[in-house]
């Protein structure tokens, strides 16, 4: 400071001179940014402190007029959807009733339209008024400003308002500092009139919300006093209702309980019921109530208030004003109303009516002042009296009910005992019936031995799955039919117990292999389907496919032996295309035959190659059943001989068939036919003719006579009693000896059948028969058949000799064979010999007997009126 003062004083008196000007500038230039500040924070506060927008903008006008003269000054509000400029604030000294005759369109040409048009700030004066307007395009709307400042009004970049301050005047000019603290103030009003706005909206709605919640609140504080008093009512009458019907209480106690109802409706400190007699000349009181007396005594009808009620028939309010009157009417006596004055006594009473007649009274009444009754008090207790009455009639006609329904029980006791008996024996009968008619329900749609679904009931769910599956494609179906290996061989070789017991443990697997919603069920015999739904994809049904296998392949403990099984499923999906459960069930079917054929213990899903196939073996076994019944087979003899010198040891008579339709059917093919049809013993028994006629007609040529004949049969023959006994009887009375016609029987048959088979072989060797053990090696090879089993002959699988020069294996195989078969006398054949070099090998081991393409002839034999006819031999 002392260094200003220096300076100072070293300045010369004319640089003061000059310098003062300029600190009197800077010092106002002080102060105007001071103002400005200061309005600033007065703006500020005033979005805190005004609560109507009509305060704001006055306060904004006294702001700007702080540092101009602004007498004509007004903010406006423009919006765009509504096309209306609101002049919120508006004060000028020549235009002030001018504003509301001009149309919003000329509003937009002048100079508040053309601020609001553009956002930007216009600066008029004198000087410059024509070449702004000429400029511009503005309109000049009333009176004609000197000077004039418009700003905008924005919210972030929109313009949503304008505010101008104007003069008439020369005396008042406007300049940069103006335009600038104008600018400045627009800034920030904004913000502060969005705030002022808001909260004078809110304000408003509040007040407004707060009126009408208020009204609301009366509205509902009044309706709840109502609804209270109307539920204490209807309560009160409910109660009444139930005493009437309430037998557990005797009536001094149903009066009191009737008091105390009323009590919480009306204010009954004292209470009396009075009830006139028969002959209507005395009044009872079974109920009394009294502060003041204990009790009432019975009395003749006098001029009492009671009295007056039942000669009136009205409910009545009595007290000290109307009961002078009462007196001089001469209704009432003197003495009553002294009483009732002495006491101050406020009295209620009501007629109690029953069927339009008066029986009695009820009344209540107050003692003092402070506890007068009001006519409201009297409307109720007129309206309760109704009900009051007709609950005591109702008790008192439930009184007498009581005492005659008590007569009535020990009448009726007697006849119920007598029903009860009667009804018990019914109630037998009925539950036997339904007992019976539910067990006729069940059996009808149940399988007797598993009490699974049978195929009436898969048939219906199944019909349902697929109308299921035509309304919704998207939901997934599968049919698993499942059919058991090896059954019928357990059932005919352990007996039916031991296959009904198989069955139900198979059933119980199965059961425990599929979904909880899954349908299992038991077509008959030996087949199962399970019906599959609500799956994701098809790996669940080959899931529950693969557990089905798996659990029937383990072992079986029946009659306390193991014993192995085994399944082949065929799996059909449902698909829209299906009309009936028929045919889903037919496709199933075709693809378990195709998993059977493909080696059982598997599953397969069907396509429709397989129904064309289906329908070929179909057509297959009707030409098969045809050729059967006609004899259109073909027999075939094919030596077997002697591999050193080729002397026929027998022949082996086979079929041959030579369909017109298929060609040339495979030998292995029909015979499969024949056992799928159950047909193998009938192909038997037609072979078995062809040899023993043949061999008859052999004794009469000298040729063939020493001949002998061997026939391929099925291990069945041999489990069949009857027609074991019924070949030998044929042999026996034909003209050949037993010995020569050989027996052959395949290894593989005869696997885990022996103890059935054996007997009836080593019967057929003891009536002189041949025997053969055919395709050694195709099964076990077990040394036990032939040690076991009285064979004469052996014969090599031909699978052996085909390939026991590539294979050492084989070759020891064949080998030890052709030893063993020495050691206990058996002649050993060799068949399916197709080669020189393999005819020599065999020679090589050992081997004496053989048969083949390369060796010997074959003769093709026809039937001709049930006889044989070798004329058409072939080589």
């Amino acid at each position: 400071m002392k260094e200003q003062e220096s300076v100072i004083g070293d300045l010369s008196e004319e640089e003061l001179r000059e310098l003062i000007p300029q600190l009197q500038n800077l010092t106002e230039k002080y102060k105007r940014a001071e103002k400005v500040q200061k309005a600033l924070f007065e703006i500020s506060e005033l979005a805190s402190s005004v609560s109507n927008l009509d305060r704001l903008y006055k306060a904004v006008h006294d702001i700007v007029s702080d540092f101009m003269t602004a007498d004509n000054f007004y903010v406006a509000f423009f919006d765009r959807g509504d096309k209306n400029v609101d002049f919120a604030y508006f004060v000028d000294e020549l235009d002030q009733e001018v504003l509301s005759t001009i149309p919003y369109e000329k509003i937009m040409d002048g100079i508040t339209g053309y601020i609001l048009r553009n956002g930007t700030s216009i600066v008029m004066t004198k000087e410059n008024t024509e070449s702004v307007l000429a400029d511009t395009g503005i309109q000049m709307l009333g009176t004609p400003p000197v000077d004039l400042i418009g700003v905008p009004l924005k919210r972030s970049t929109d313009v949503i308002g304008a505010m101008v301050v104007q003069s008439y005047t020369d005396d008042v000019r406007y300049d940069q500092d103006d335009f600038e603290v104008l600018s400045f103030i627009s800034q920030h009003i904004v913000t502060t009139v969005d705030r002022v706005k808001s909260r004078e909206v809110t304000e408003r709605t509040i007040r407004e919300r707060t009126k009408q919640l208020r009204s609301i609140n009366d509205d509902l504080q009044e309706e709840i006093l109502e609804r209270q008093k109307v539920e204490s009512l209807q309560t009160a009458l409910f109660e009444i209702s139930e005493l009437s019907v309430a037998l557990d209480d005797d009536m001094p106690r149903f009066y009191s309980k009737l008091h105390a109802i009323l009590a919480r409706l009306i204010s009954a400190p004292n209470c009396f019921v009075a009830v006139l007699n028969e002959e209507k000349d005395k009044l009872n009181f079974p109920y009394f109530s009294d502060e003041l007396h204990e009790s009432a005594d019975e009395r003749p009808l006098g001029l009492g208030l009671t009295e007056y009620i039942i000669r009136r028939g009205e409910a009545s309010l009595i007290d000290n004003s109307k009961i002078l009157s009462l007196v001089e009417e001469g209704e009432v006596d003197v003495s009553v109303a002294q009483n009732l004055m002495e006491h101050n006594n406020s009295w209620l009473g009501s007629p109690l009516v029953i069927d339009g007649e008066v029986q009695g009274v009820i009344g209540i009444q107050t003692y003092g002042k402070l506890k007068d009754y009001n006519h409201k008090d009297l409307e109720i207790l007129r309206f309760v009296s109704h009900h009051i009455a007709v609950a005591m009639e109702r008790r008192r006609s439930a009184e007498a009910l009581k005492e005659y329904n008590q007569q009535l029980t020990n009448k009726v006791q007697e006849r119920t005992e007598e029903l009860n008996k009667t009804n018990e024996y019914l109630k037998k009968q009925i539950e036997q019936r339904k007992e019976i008619e539910l067990k006729l329900i069940h059996d009808a749609h149940h399988d007797a031995l598993t009490d699974l679904p049978n195929r009436v009931m898969f048939n219906s769910r199944l019909e349902l799955a697929i109308a299921n599956k035509k309304r919704h494609p998207e939901n997934q179906f599968a049919v698993l039919f499942i059919d058991l290996d090896r059954f019928k061989v357990i059932n005919d070789t352990m007996g039916h117990h031991a296959g009904d017991e198989f069955l139900v443990e198979v059933s119980h697997r199965i059961a425990l292999c599929k979904r909880g919603h899954d349908l299992l069920a038991r077509l008959g015999g030996d087949e199962f389907v399970i019906l599959l739904d609500n799956f994701e994809d098809v790996k669940a049904v080959e899931e529950v496919a693969s557990r089905v296998i798996n659990s029937v392949s383990m072992p079986f403990i029946l009659d306390g032996k193991e014993m192995f099984s085994g399944a082949s499923l065929g799996i059909a999906h449902v698909d829209s295309s299906y009309a009936s459960a028929d045919e889903v069930l037919r496709d199933a079917d075709a693809a378990m035959y195709q998993a059977k054929s493909l080696g059982r213990g598997r599953y397969v899903t069907f396509d429709k190659s397989m129904r064309e196939k289906l329908l070929e073996d179909i057509q297959l076994e009707v030409e098969f059943r045809k050729t059967l019944k006609n004899k259109g087979f073909d027999c075939v003899l094919q030596p077997v001989v002697k591999l050193e010198d080729e002397s026929i040891l027998y022949f082996e008579c086979t079929l041959q068939w030579h369909n017109p339709t298929f060609g040339k059917v495979n030998r292995e093919q029909f015979w499969q036919i024949a056992e799928q049809c159950g047909l193998t013993l009938e192909l038997n028994q037609f072979l078995l003719d062809g040899a023993i006629g043949l061999l008859n007609q052999w004794q009469e040529d000298a040729e063939y006579a020493n001949h002998r004949i061997g026939v391929s049969l099925s291990v069945e023959h041999l489990m069949q009693r009857d027609l074991v006994n019924e070949l030998i009887s044929s042999v026996k009375e034909s003209q050949f000896g037993p010995n020569k016609l050989l027996l052959e029987f395949a290894e593989s048959a005869l696997n885990n059948r022996s103890q059935f088979i054996l007997p009836a072989v080593k019967k057929l060797k003891r009536n002189g028969f041949g025997l053969i053990l055919d395709n050694f090696g195709s099964g076990a090879a077990s040394l036990n058949y032939l040690f076991s089993y009285p064979f004469e002959f052996i014969k090599i699988d031909e699978r052996f000799v085909q390939s026991f020069t590539r294979s050492e294996k084989n070759l020891r195989f064949i080998e030890s064979v052709i030893l063993v078969a020495e050691k206990v006398g058996l002649i050993v054949i060799a068949e399916g010999i197709s080669s020189q070099s393999k005819l020599e090998g065999l020679k090589g081991l050992g081997c004496e007997y053989g048969q083949g393409d390369i060796l010997g002839s074959t003769i093709q034999l026809d039937f001709v009126d049930d006889e044989l006819d070798a004329s058409n031999a072939e080589a």
